[in-house]
């Protein structure tokens, strides 16, 4: 009969646009996505990689651009002004904070009972921020919110640099990510075998076809060693690497640097540095490209044909044909924008709910281009008799009309109007901040003055600071699991600096992102230190997140401890241990322990031979 279903999925609130539902099909328009109906494209991801494009779309302020592909060259006359960017650069900046620090717990505490583990997180500490330092971190961590916000999926990648001798970090674009998900298992898995994949245009003076590239990270169980060798066709690819023959002993593979057979199972295992038990798996990495032109019949990114693959070398050598990267993790970081429903794996972009009103609001800017004109313009109309109908008159300063019997000049306002259509552009601009959740105080347009209280400013910041709370907590996990790859792929790595240490749970702690009145944040942690009921630790820890400009805290614990002579006075007299008193300070201990011997002044010149009275005893006779 026809019918149409109703599509409720992860993107099923962008069904209402013409050009992403088509009403007679329901599906995407193909001269719109074209890149999503690829033949290597599984159908599961077209309606996600049509939705990347139209959120782009709105980014860019080519939404009109977009959706002339369908309504004709009428949809290219919208005006677009960039409000959904201003709200993801907005978003951006809160969910991001002021300041990134990167925190190991137990680094900072300088009274604690084991100085081994404060040593051990210390170190860490300031091994992640040198890393966080060289890498960039706040600029790939920009680079991606940009995309998790506006899109709804980042994507981060950590591959080890043996020139730089460091794990390098890159952001890709949603649209090039392709995990296998489990059918029956949580969408918010961490999948076992990811796929990075794009088409490469074709490049005449190199002579190159249009190609596909895909990178794929793969869980799997740990093989005999391999190394790289060419094919019949001359094709670099990998080949195990087999024991030489003898009279009594057959070839068999070979096992890799570190490797052990579970004669039980069978199966080949090995023992990681990070971890206390055997592991029988490990990631293995494969980048390989195909010509367009091979990719015939019904296939996927998942199940390319690898005989016309054509796979890629590093800069050792190394053919990457399920290369063996000795890491037992895929070092492919998926960022949702929102916490996924139960049993999903994509986020949702900021816009997605606010889109129908970013498309009104389009269309008032519109409407008030076109009755600007008629403002700045005036539309005059001429009326009497003897009149010809067929003259021409412009209207411009210093202009005299001649005007017949009962004639006169009727100017039309259209002011009005404009006036109208200006309020309901500022009614849309206020309720698409308050779909996004984002109050007036935050974007900027509300004038301070008019805020009564510091506490009413508060209130209104209530729904900001939830929003920001659940886009954080989407976050967090995958901002611990960025910084314990970092410290795995160092120590895989081998890195000098490295050596001997054991990975430990580091945090990224991201700044404050509303006004905070430092003064309070000042008497509050004064007050509360000075009865005790905090630590130095906490105290320092507290104003940073107030925003104070403390760039090391453990450095500005160390500086207000070398001036607290007091405080080093009490010490000495509970511990009498210089050496004790010395360390709280930072100084060098006296290497004298015992105290001098004490210099008293000399009177005898001062008193004559017979009388053995001082000068104050003589003086006091004398008053006498």
């Amino acid at each position: 009969m026809g019918l149409k279903s109703l599509v409720i999925d992860a993107w099923s609130w962008l069904n209402y646009k013409p050009v992403f539902s088509d009403p007679g099909l329901g599906v995407p328009h193909r001269r719109a996505f074209p890149e999503a109906y690829a033949t290597w494209v599984p159908d599961n991801d077209v309606r996600r990689l049509s939705t990347y494009k139209v959120l782009a779309a709105y980014d860019n302020n080519q939404a009109g651009e977009l959706a002339e592909l369908r309504d004709g060259p009428a949809a290219r006359e919208r005006r677009e002004f960039g409000d959904p960017s201003m709200f993801i650069d907005t978003l951006v900046a809160h969910v991001l904070g002021r300041e990134q620090h990167i925190v190991v717990p137990g680094a900072d505490q300088t009274d604690t009972g084991s100085e081994t583990e404060a040593a051990a997180a210390e170190r860490v500490q300031d091994l992640l921020r040198e890393w966080a330092e060289d890498e960039l971190l706040p600029m790939r961590m920009l680079q991606c919110e940009r995309k998790t916000v506006g899109l709804g999926d980042g994507l981060y990648l950590l591959a080890w640099d043996p020139d730089k001798q460091r794990p390098r970090l890159r952001t890709y674009d949603p649209g090039f990510y392709f995990p296998v998900l489990p059918e029956d298992g949580d969408g918010s898995d961490f999948p076992e075998r990811v796929h990075l994949a794009w088409e490469l245009p074709e490049d005449k003076a190199r002579g190159l076809k249009p190609r596909l590239r895909r990178i794929t990270y793969e869980l799997d169980w740990i093989r005999p060693t391999t190394a790289s060798g060419v094919d019949r066709e001359g094709r670099p690819v990998r080949a195990p690497v087999m024991t030489e023959a003898t009279d009594d002993t057959p070839s068999v593979p070979t096992l890799g640097q570190g490797d052990q057979l579970d004669e039980t199972s069978g199966g080949i295992y090995r023992q990681y540095p990070w971890n206390d038990r055997p592991v029988y798996r490990t990631c293995y990495l494969t980048d390989a490209t195909w010509d367009l032109g091979d990719l015939k019949g019904p296939m996927d990114v998942d199940n390319l044909p690898m005989d016309k693959a054509r796979y890629a070398t590093n800069g050792s050598g190394e053919v990457l044909d399920h290369l063996d990267l000795y890491l037992d993790f895929i070092p492919v970081l998926h960022t949702p924008n929102t916490v996924p429903p139960a049993e999903e794996h994509w986020g949702q972009s900021s816009l997605a709910k606010a889109l129908q009103a970013f498309d009104e609001l389009a269309s008032t800017d519109t409407d008030s281009a076109r009755a600007s004109a008629t403002t700045g313009l005036p539309m005059v109309g001429i009326s009497g008799k003897n009149l010809d109908p067929k003259q021409q008159y412009n209207v411009a300063p210093g202009t005299m009309f001649m005007l017949g019997e009962d004639g006169k000049l009727t100017a039309i306002d259209t002011s009005p109007a404009l006036r109208e259509l200006r309020e309901h552009g500022h009614d849309l601009a206020d309720r698409a901040a308050n779909v996004v959740r984002l109050p007036a105080v935050s974007l900027g347009t509300m004038d301070p003055s008019k805020v009564p209280s510091g506490y009413a400013l508060e209130l209104s910041l209530g729904p900001l600071d939830s929003l920001i709370g659940g886009m954080r907590l989407a976050r967090a996990h995958k901002d611990t699991l960025l910084l314990r790859f970092v410290q795995r792929l160092f120590i895989a790595g081998q890195h000098p600096d490295w050596e001997g240490v054991i990975p430990l749970p580091a945090r990224l702690v991201r700044g404050p992102y509303t006004p905070t009145d430092k003064a309070a944040a000042l008497e509050q942690v004064s007050t509360a230190y000075t009865a005790k009921v905090i630590s130095l630790e906490t105290a320092v820890r507290m104003l940073t997140d107030a925003g104070w400009p403390i760039v090391d805290a453990e450095k500005e614990i160390e500086q207000i401890q070398a001036r607290s002579f007091d405080q080093a006075r009490l010490l000495a007299d509970a511990l009498g241990n210089p050496e004790e008193v010395a360390a709280f300070l930072g100084r060098q201990a006296p290497d004298e322990t015992t105290a001098p011997t004490p210099n008293l002044p000399d009177l005898t010149d001062e008193t004559s031979d017979e009388d053995p009275l001082t000068q104050g005893q003589q003086a006091t006779r004398g008053n006498e």
